[in-house]
């Protein structure tokens, strides 16, 4: 059974938490999504607490100060001054895409949604048991107990599909996994029948934990629809280290002057089969302690960023080469198998591609690069906090421009607490690292 993370409170009375307002960061080099210069712009069967009293989350941001942000994010990505209104800052390109593409699609906010959406599979009668389930978080949006009356609709949608289309999923079980997948679909099989009772019992308070339990079964089947990393990663990169398949972390960070918070854990799970690259060079500087000790070097309310270390260097610095180590601009799109390498999706004339990992979720995670090399990502991360009507999922302003490997799944509200100081005190993988492939830390060790 996995261990229950915490985050830890002090003692003395807490006090309101507020976002900071979007404001002008410090300039101190010429990384975008990274704080040098404006700053740069998975998962565990038990969730990890935090419990917390009188405490208040920050208010929301009005129309105003949600375009200022976007305003800001763009100074991110394109390495200007963030509030710089002058006639030339934006003359090259235009910021924002066409407004269709910004309010296209049902948002998807969820990180474990996002990331089950977001395996390499095609198997149609999973994806029917899927949707509803899911659905059942808007279902409870309804207050009350009318909210049980749509999680049925729900539940009896998801139940008909499970049986009616239970030999086309396990027919598309790995031959490796058969027997772990037809396992799940058991426990599945079962946990439907007890949110039935749930529900018949008119226990509102009891859906949301059996749906979270319900989909992680769903997950878990789909992961092992999976046989083996689906493609291969082009020649040029493949010597870099990659995560073919997926991996968590768990990343504790100490808060400095926080009266409410000590520290936390926040569990992160890692995408490599759309980020391979991205992933597998973080999980490889993970296991190198690159960033334990490292405090975060941004936090604005709207990304919270880390990665850049001490000195002249803006990345990580190669023991073997004594230079940069970098890694492509890497996008994934729906309809493709493989990633697009080294060009943004803009540039590639690719407006309304929908992205496989989209900046959505509170704490998707992504790598940090200079605004006019797509390919100089090295070491710099950021999480991305703040969250827009005009940004929904597959839509964001960011999609297609930086390069997304992650989600924090769990105590990412905590993300907006964390102040420019707090430090990371270690992040260490506690699943998939036999996944990564051509570790460099092994060389170097």
């Amino acid at each position: 059974m996995a261990a229950i993370l915490s985050c830890h409170h002090s003692a003395s009375p807490a006090t309101p938490s507020k976002f900071i307002s979007p404001s002008i960061p410090t300039n101190r080099n010429r990384f975008s999504i990274s704080h040098k210069q404006f700053g740069t712009l998975s998962s565990s069967p038990l969730p990890i607490k935090c419990q917390i009293q009188n405490r208040q989350k920050g208010k929301s941001f009005s129309i105003k100060e949600c375009a200022i942000s976007i305003a800001l994010a763009v100074g991110l990505v394109t390495g200007v001054p963030a509030l710089d209104w002058s006639s030339n800052a934006y003359a090259a390109n235009p910021v924002l895409p066409d407004l269709s593409v910004l309010i296209s699609g049902p948002p998807i906010k969820d990180p474990g949604a996002l990331l089950r959406y977001a395996l390499p599979i095609n198997n149609k009668a999973v994806r029917e048991v899927q949707k509803p389930l899911e659905d059942i978080t808007e279902s409870l949006k309804v207050a009350g107990v009318k909210a049980l009356d749509s999680v049925e609709r729900n539940l009896r949608q998801a139940s008909r599909a499970l049986k009616q289309g239970k030999a086309l999923i396990v027919s598309g079980l790995a031959e490796s996994k058969k027997d772990h997948g037809v396992e799940l679909l058991g426990k599945l099989e079962a946990g439907m029948d007890e949110l039935q009772q749930i529900v018949e019992d008119r226990n509102r308070d009891g859906v949301a934990e059996k749906q979270k339990e319900l989909l992680q079964y769903v997950g878990g089947v789909e992961e092992d629809m999976v046989d083996g990393f689906p493609y291969e990663v082009p020649e040029e990169y493949q010597s870099m280290p990659l995560l073919k398949g997926r991996a968590t972390v768990d990343m504790k960070v100490k808060f400095k002057d926080n009266p409410s918070l000590t520290d936390c854990v926040f569990r992160i799970v890692l995408d490599g089969y759309n980020a391979p690259v991205s992933a597998g060079n973080f999980v490889d500087l993970v296991e190198r302690h690159f960033y334990d000790g490292m405090e975060i070097q941004r936090a604005d309310g709207f990304v919270v960023q880390t990665g850049d270390p001490e000195g002249p260097a803006e990345g990580f610095i190669d023991p073997s080469t004594e230079k940069t180590r970098t890694i492509p601009l890497e996008i994934t799109v729906e309809g493709e198998k493989l990633p697009f390498y080294g060009s943004t999706l803009e540039e590639l004339g690719l407006y309304k591609a929908q992205t496989k990992l989209p900046f959505n979720a509170f704490g998707t995670m992504a790598m940090a690069r200079d605004e006019f090399e797509n390919n100089s990502a090295s070491s710099q991360i950021f999480w991305l906090l703040k969250e827009s009507e005009l940004t929904p999922s597959n839509s964001n302003i960011l999609d297609g421009r930086y390069a997304v490997f992650g989600y924090v799944t769990q105590n990412e509200d905590f993300l907006a607490d964390l102040k420019v100081g707090d430090v990371i005190e270690s992040i260490q993988v506690v699943s998939g690292l036999e996944n990564l492939a051509n570790p460099s830390y092994k060389i170097a060790g």
